[in-house]
């Protein structure tokens, strides 16, 4: 059995942890990883959705520490659009039905090697992802064939701080947790 190493959250295998070390880009689905999963339809067809502010400022806090965000969603979203800018995530890719196509394009245009690149999920479409990295994050409420791919599972579920769990794990073991500072948003 591996050795256990503590973070903020969990305990986590020191294997894991080492890979975690050699990240470079945190790619992520959006719908059940950024929000809980759920899409608020009005009766005008206006779509709602809702995201953490915790979630927010991790992500801004990678970014600002060197470590790149993207996100990979199969939806199209202006909501998405416009959260993702607002917290700096340099690639966004919406409408994408294959992601593991659209990850491969991106570690290519990045020259990016599998060891340095984690991708999150939370349902099926987002197993392709998996397939083309070493660190494959399951968040907490993740369909149980996702969480059975991935080498790491949230204690957060997603919308409610899974991706601010794995910004801060991150952080920590890039030894940058303690350099974040800014503004929630």
């Amino acid at each position: 059995m591996s050795a256990l190493v503590s973070t903020l959250y969990t305990e986590l295998p020191i294997d894991l942890i080492n890979k975690l070390k050699k990240v470079k880009l945190l790619v992520c689905d959006v719908d059940g990883v950024f929000s809980d999963g759920r899409i608020y339809l009005g009766n005008d067809g206006e779509e709602l959705k809702a995201f953490h502010t915790r979630d927010g400022y991790g992500v801004k806090a990678l970014v600002n520490a060197g470590i790149s965000v993207a996100v990979i969603t199969g939806r199209r979203s202006a909501i998405v659009e416009n959260r993702m800018k607002a917290l700096n995530v340099a690639h966004i890719i919406q409408g994408e039905e294959h992601k593991s196509a659209a990850l491969e394009s991106l570690m290519k245009e990045l020259d990016l090697s599998a060891a340095e690149v984690a991708a999150v999920g939370d349902d099926m479409p987002d197993t392709g992802m998996f397939q083309k990295v070493d660190v494959k994050i399951a968040v907490k409420d993740a369909h149980p064939q996702v969480s059975q791919q991935a080498n790491w599972i949230t204690t957060l579920p997603g919308g409610f701080g899974a991706v601010r769990e794995i910004a801060d794990t991150l952080l920590q073991v890039h030894n940058k947790l303690d350099g974040i500072h800014g503004a929630s948003i």
